[in-house]
């Protein structure tokens, strides 16, 4: 292992310097051995010693404990000290390619930013984290990755006594507008430019050649949002609790607390048990995102130009550019999801099918997925929707569409590259939790190994692609703090 830890190179203001506590009785609850293969990290070889590690009661050589401050703005109201109030960054790894990752511990212990927390985390939220994160990675979407979780062996209390646990999670960086805004609050102008400077070294290496490196910056982490936000609604993930505390600057997906997917089409949706207003509605996420940006380039300001006003002018114009930057993404992915290109007559269709969907309330990821068969067999996707001439009429401008562009060739091969078959499904994840919860691992282990593949058929799982029924169904989801 070659350990950098850059982050724990800068001055002392950005985090505090902690070792993890230690746990009581740590077991390895399952270690990602392809992650960890790609960390080059040599691991002991015993679930113990490893146990030991990925609860934090043991160090990994070379590495530097820190808990990073941060603020954030949550649920809109901003919160101007929050940080890892139970996490521990152990420090940032290089493997033989040149490839950097930082590496977390969550659930870890208290910090000085543990507002009074217990700084642990329960056993639900960790397999969440490493069901989904996991999953997200497969399907292709940038995301933090889970490296391992471990138990704890002791209880962690909510509104029940649980048990605990702690996830390692491997990220490009966890940087957040957040951090940005602990620093622009505290009139730290330094800071900030030290962190931009990081982040850019880090994360978006090409902003340093521009004639405005800031500038570029900015433009580069808004371009990285709006791809996210782009595959995060086609395949129909809800976050749950975008506050800008959660919006890492790397582009990546993070920090996976009452997240969800949809199972019927719903754009209005929402699971988040505090979402009391809708805030982080599934369709809202784009503009939600917007906002955030807007947080970031405010904190930017003293640095992209020495004029106020030319300051603001120039962030305007790039965050401007988001909605659109963001639109083009997503009528790229939804026309992939029809298997037709990415024009205007294509978006059209796709979103006369999502209006189809939400009248009937069809399931979102399995009528794409039945559509990629229904060039020859147009049935099983037809049965998905009411037996209409609306569904009908869909199905023969898709068609015509087809022919017209030339895509009927290559179309179904497109569409089963871009509609997963297998989503982790909300109520999957909760059956996986309860079990666990009494001490029976495999339905989380399972559910696992079916999601590292969701673009292939699985016969032998096809039960992991059905919908809930009316009995299973997950209406709010929770976070584990």
């Amino acid at each position: 292992m070659r350990f950098i830890n850059s982050y724990a190179h800068l001055p002392e203001v950005f985090f505090q310097r902690i070792d993890p506590e230690p746990a009581a009785a740590p077991s390895l609850i399952r270690l990602n051995r392809p992650l960890a293969d790609r960390l080059e990290l040599d691991l002991p070889g015993n679930d113990a010693d490893l146990a030991a590690l990925f609860s934090g009661n043991r160090l990994l050589p070379g590495s530097a404990p820190i808990a990073q401050a941060y603020a954030g703005h949550q649920f809109g109201q901003f919160v101007p000290q929050l940080g890892d109030g139970r996490a521990h960054l152990l420090g940032e790894v290089v493997n033989g390619q040149g490839e950097r990752f930082d590496i977390q511990l969550k659930g870890s212990g208290r910090t000085r930013f543990s507002r009074g927390g217990d700084g642990r985390s329960p056993l639900g939220p960790v397999i969440r984290e490493y069901v989904v994160s996991e999953a997200m990675h497969a399907m292709g979407i940038p995301t933090t990755r889970a490296l391992a979780m471990a138990s704890t062996g002791q209880p962690v209390f909510r509104e029940a006594e649980l048990p605990g646990a702690v996830l390692t999670r491997v990220a490009s960086g966890f940087v957040r507008v957040g951090t940005f805004e602990y620093f622009a609050a505290r009139r730290m102008e330094d800071a900030v430019r030290q962190l931009a400077d990081h982040v850019i070294d880090r994360n978006h290496p090409a902003a340093r050649k521009a004639d405005n490196p800031y500038l570029a910056l900015f433009e580069a982490v808004c371009e990285a949002q709006a791809g996210l936000m782009a595959k995060w609604m086609c395949v129909g993930f809800v976050h749950g609790v975008m506050n800008t505390d959660n919006t890492a600057v790397s582009g990546e997906t993070i920090d996976f607390g009452p997240c969800a997917f949809i199972d019927h089409y719903d754009p209005e949706v929402v699971f988040s048990s505090i979402d009391h207003f809708g805030r982080y509605a599934f369709n809202r996420q784009p503009s939600i995102m917007a906002w955030n940006l807007a947080c970031l380039g405010g904190c930017l300001i003293p640095l992209l130009d020495e004029d106020e006003a030319r300051a603001h002018k120039a962030g305007e114009k790039v965050l401007e550019q988001f909605i659109p930057a963001f639109t083009d993404h997503y009528r790229q992915g939804l026309c992939r999801k029809i298997g037709l290109p990415g024009d205007d007559e294509s978006f059209n269709l796709a979103r006369r099918l999502l209006d189809l969907m939400r009248r009937d309330g069809t399931d979102f990821t399995n009528a794409f997925r039945a559509l990629s068969a229904a060039q020859t067999d147009p049935a099983p996707f037809a049965g998905l929707f009411a037996p209409d001439e609306e569904i009908r009429a869909w199905l023969d401008d898709w068609r015509a569409r087809l022919a017209l562009t030339g895509a009927a060739d290559t179309a179904r091969e497109t569409m089963r590259s871009a509609n997963p078959a297998f989503i982790p499904r909300n109520h999957r994840i909760e059956q996986a939790i309860r079990a666990a919860e009494h001490g029976d691992f495999t339905p989380a282990n399972k559910l696992i190994e079916v999601l590292r593949r969701p673009y292939d058929d699985q016969p032998e799982n096809a039960e992991y692609a059905a919908p809930p029924r009316p009995e299973e169904r997950v209406e709010q989801t929770f976070c584990g703090t």
